[in-house]
């Protein structure tokens, strides 16, 4: 009876060809829910960070940043709160191509780091405005959801990528509206981080509906135009004297 050495490699199933065994079909499903538990589990556990760090520091249109260090430490537990839910599809089809659970923080390392660069260009640019300005850049970030550009990125996000720092500008693109309406309104906002968090979801998960996105961008740039006449009636968005 001849012997075949314990090292041969496995046939691949096919004609021809039995299925593998159990033991290594099992390992794949495995290694996608330990891949899934982990993103999310991230999520949360930044979601209660950001949410601690932003405690008391939210002033509507007049908040202040502080230092450099502690934004982007904030920014750093915001992003990865908001973003890594949309996020779990291409990390589970990065960790289903190659790599298993050890793919994830290779992933989602880079991934991050663009939202970080992201978070310094807002330093950078940000002042503390009043409500016209929050409700320009409203308005401006609805009429963003009808460009070309938009659906370009947002089509972009639901393909397959090789790496975060692949995947990472083509989620901001489809975002910055949304983002950079976040920053307006309310950067240290738990609110309103909220609410851009399901948003970001949606446009990630969901295929693009002009029954759902059109109203949706109408109903931000009629918020924006709301904040320009009644900014007082918004909530939060003007700090009490």
């Amino acid at each position: 009876m001849k012997v075949e050495p314990q090292n041969a490699a496995l046939p691949a199933a096919g004609p021809g060809f039995p299925a593998l065994p159990a033991v290594v079909t099992r390992a794949t499903p495995a290694a996608t829910a330990a891949a899934l538990t982990g993103t999310l589990g991230l999520a949360a556990a930044c979601w209660v960070i950001a949410v601690w760090q932003m405690n008391g520091m939210d002033m509507g249109t007049a908040t202040r940043l502080g230092s450099f260090g502690t934004f982007i430490a904030v920014w750093a537990a915001m992003m990865a709160a908001m973003m890594l839910p949309g996020a779990a599809p291409a990390v589970l089809r990065r960790a289903q191509a190659g790599g298993g659970v050890r793919a994830v923080p290779l992933f989602i390392g880079p991934y991050l780091a663009v939202w970080a660069l992201v978070g310094a260009a807002v330093y950078a640019l940000y002042r503390p405005h009043g409500p016209v300005a929050a409700g320009a850049v409203t308005i401006a970030a609805g009429a963003y959801e009808f460009t070309p550009l938009k659906r370009h990125f947002r089509r972009r996000c639901r393909d397959s990528v090789r790496s975060g720092l692949e995947f990472g500008p083509c989620c901001a693109g489809s975002s910055i509206g949304l983002m950079a309406m976040l920053v307006a309104l309310g950067v240290m906002s738990v609110t309103w981080m909220s609410v851009i968090a399901i948003l970001v979801l949606a446009q990630k998960l969901l295929p693009a509906k002009a029954a759902v996105d059109v109203p949706l961008a109408l109903a931000i740039v009629g918020l924006g135009i709301w904040i320009i006449l009644a900014p007082s009636s918004v909530p939060g968005l003007v700090p009490p004297m």
